[in-house]
C-alpha cells in the first residue's frame, strides 16, 4: 500500500509539472524539457560509463542544452534558423577533449557520449518544431502526443498484466521478457480510443482518419523506444534508469517511448502539411 501512494503521489506530481510546462508559457516549456533532457543525459551516462569520463559528459549535458536552446530561439522569435549550427560547436569541444583524456583505457565508452546526444538530445531538441507556429507557443499538440503515449503504456500494462503473462506470445523476450503482444494490442487500442476521444472533443483538430493513423505509428515507434532503451538496460543488468521518480524509476524510463513516438508523429502530420 505504501509502494502504491509512493507510486500515486509521484505520478500526480509529475503529471502536473508536464501540464504546466506544456500549457502556461514558453518559458515553462523551454525549463522543462532542459532539466528533463539534463535528467536524461545524466541517467543514460551514469548507467553507460558509470563514474568515467565525468567533464566529456558534463560538456556534453551542456552542448544539448545549447542545441535546444538555439532551437527555442528560432522558433519563439522567428530568428534565422542559420544559428543552430552554432550548436555544432560545444560537440566539437566534446570530440577535440577526448584526445587530452589521460587514461584511454576505457575509450570505447566514449561513444556512448555521442549515442546519447543522437538517442536523447535531438528529438527533444525537435519539440520546438512541434510547440510553436509563426513564433506563436501552443504546447498543446506535445500533450496530445503525450496523451497518445500514456494511454498506450496503460493498456500495454492493463492488458498485458491481465492476459498477456500466462496467454500469447511474448512480444521480444530476449530485451524485455515481460512484454506480450496482447499487451501491445491493449496498448494500441486504449491509444487510438484516447485519439477518437480528443478529436471529439476538439482538441486534435485533424480529420478523424489522420488522428487514427497517426495514433497507430505512434504507438508502433512507441514500443520500438520501450524496447531500445530496454536493450540498453538488460546489457548493463539494471532495473530502472534512476531513481528520480519513486516507485516509477528514472527520466530515462519515463520518456524512452517519446523519443520515438513524438518524431514520428512530428513527420507523419509534416508530409500531410498538418504540423
Amino acid at each position: 500500500m505504501n509502494n502504491f501512494a509512493l507510486r500515486t503521489l509521484s505520478g500526480i506530481a509529475f503529471l502536473l509539472i508536464m501540464l504546466a510546462g506544456l500549457l502556461v508559457n514558453k518559458f515553462l516549456f523551454a525549463g522543462l524539457v532542459v532539466l528533463v533532457l539534463s535528467l536524461m543525459l545524466a541517467e543514460f551516462y551514469k548507467m553507460t560509463m558509470g563514474d568515467k569520463y565525468i567533464f566529456s559528459r558534463t560538456l556534453a549535458i551542456l552542448a544539448s542544452i545549447i542545441l535546444f536552446s538555439l532551437e527555442f530561439v528560432t522558433c519563439a522569435y522567428e530568428v534565422n534558423p542559420k544559428i543552430v549550427s552554432i550548436a555544432m560547436l560545444p560537440i566539437l569541444i566534446v570530440m577535440i577533449n577526448s584526445l587530452y583524456v589521460k587514461d584511454k583505457s576505457d575509450f570505447g565508452l566514449f561513444s556512448n557520449i555521442y549515442a546519447g546526444l543522437f538517442f536523447i538530445s535531438i528529438p527533444l531538441a525537435l519539440l520546438n518544431l512541434i510547440a510553436f507556429n509563426d513564433g506563436v507557443f501552443n504546447g498543446r499538440l506535445i500533450l496530445c502526443f503525450f496523451v497518445i503515449i500514456w494511454s498506450s503504456d496503460v493498456g500495454a500494462f492493463t492488458i498485458g498484466s491481465l492476459f498477456g503473462q500466462k496467454n500469447g506470445k511474448k512480444l521480444f523476450p530476449s530485451v524485455s521478457p515481460k512484454k506480450s503482444w496482447i499487451g501491445v494490442w491493449g496498448g494500441m487500442a486504449f491509444a487510438v480510443i484516447a485519439a477518437v476521444l480528443m478529436n471529439l472533443l476538439g482538441v486534435m483538430e485533424y480529420p478523424i482518419w489522420h488522428c487514427i493513423a497517426l495514433t497507430v505509428l505512434m504507438v508502433i515507434a512507441g514500443v520500438y523506444g520501450d524496447l531500445f532503451e530496454s536493450q540498453w538496460k538488460r546489457h548493463y543488468d539494471i532495473k530502472d534508469s534512476g531513481t528520480i521518480m519513486p516507485g516509477h524509476g528514472g527520466m530515462l524510463d519515463r520518456f524512452d517511448s517519446a523519443l520515438f513516438a513524438i518524431p514520428v508523429g512530428a513527420v507523419y502530420l509534416s508530409l500531410f502539411n498538418l504540423l
